[in-house]
């Protein structure tokens, strides 16, 4: 009888036990409380609109009509029947290569400026972040008034010292080049993000490095650069998938340069001159919201979004490897 009872006291579960079991319980239920409304917003404002979107590129969609299911025939015709997709995916290539490459390396030579000043450092930094906080659209009215080849003082200075300016965003060859320095006038988000972690290196490895003999540039080499090379690979991210995504300066600043008088909403001149603004984003939003194509729009974008997903999976699956690397070495 004893035994009996003894082990149905070892099997019951004990109050300590059943406390702990709905403390852990409570503890649950507070934590989805809390991140609740987070995934609620997750849901609403980005997995139904990128569901939505998938089933969308497989139907022919004009926002009044019912969709009707057309198959691959969206993403078929992109590749096969659209010259203008191929036009808008190498502007877009252009800027993902070249924006990015001088937008990182503007915002790093500009860092490391900031961190060698020894006086008016704040001074210096707040200059250098304010043109990150103008609104796209006025910050691309601007720079197409500086840059304007007849009045603009931009080509007034560069005559006075004997230098032709060109026409920038009037010449199809200078465009992208103007809008390049139109993002790294305006790069200031990553300056500061890259002036954070170059403070952050710790100066001993500096002060080993050059007890060692390296110079200045060995020591940004071998010292500052594997040191902030996580913040640098974020960077490039950044300014990847923001050239992918390059849609407002392109269309105010084809709109602007053509002397388009309602610039936000008039497409006749998007992609002035001469279809070398024409961005990916910018065909995107023609063809969705001009012609009404929004199945073949909603296509290009699960595109794009492929092609950010890759780009972003590649970068950080060479950094773990060079990372992984350097530890075995």
């Amino acid at each position: 009888m004893t035994s009996t009872l003894d082990s149905r006291a070892v099997a019951s579960p004990s109050a300590s036990t059943r406390t702990r079991k709905g403390n852990a319980a409570r503890r649950r239920r507070t934590v989805f409380y809390f991140i609740a409304p987070a995934m609620l917003g997750f849901l609403i404002f980005f997995g139904y609109p990128l569901i939505a979107t998938l089933y969308y590129s497989f139907t022919r969609y004009d926002l009044i009509n019912a969709p009707e299911f057309v198959g691959f025939d969206n993403y078929i015709r992109m590749f096969t029947s659209e010259p203008l997709v191929g036009t808008a995916a190498y502007n877009t290539l252009w800027l993902v290569i070249v924006l990015t490459f001088c937008r990182v390396v503007f915002a790093l030579g500009t860092a490391s400026i900031i961190s060698r000043l020894k006086s008016g450092v704040g001074l210096v930094r707040t200059l250098c972040y304010l043109p990150s906080l103008a609104p796209p659209a006025a910050a691309t009215l601007a720079f197409v008034f500086l840059f304007n080849p007849e009045y603009g003082p931009v080509n007034a200075f560069l005559r006075s010292v004997g230098i032709d300016g060109g026409l920038w965003f009037n010449d199809p060859a200078m465009s992208k080049p103007a809008l390049t320095l139109l993002v790294m006038w305006g790069s200031g988000e990553l300056m500061i993000i890259i002036l954070a972690a170059l403070l952050d290196v710790p100066q001993e490895q500096y002060e080993a490095a050059e007890l060692d003999g390296a110079g200045p540039v060995r020591r940004f080499w071998h010292v500052t650069l594997p040191s902030i090379s996580p913040v640098l690979l974020f960077g490039v991210v950044n300014s990847m998938i923001f050239a992918l995504q390059f849609f407002t300066q392109a269309i105010v600043a084809g709109s602007a340069a053509a002397g388009a008088a309602d610039v936000a909403g008039n497409t006749r001149f998007i992609g002035a001159p001469q279809n070398s603004t024409l961005t990916y984003p910018v065909w995107l939003y023609v063809q969705g919201f001009r012609y009404f194509n929004m199945g073949y729009a909603a296509a290009m974008a699960v595109l794009l979004f492929i092609v950010s997903a890759g780009f972003t999976w590649i970068l950080v699956r060479q950094l773990r490897k060079s990372q992984h690397q350097e530890e075995g070495a």
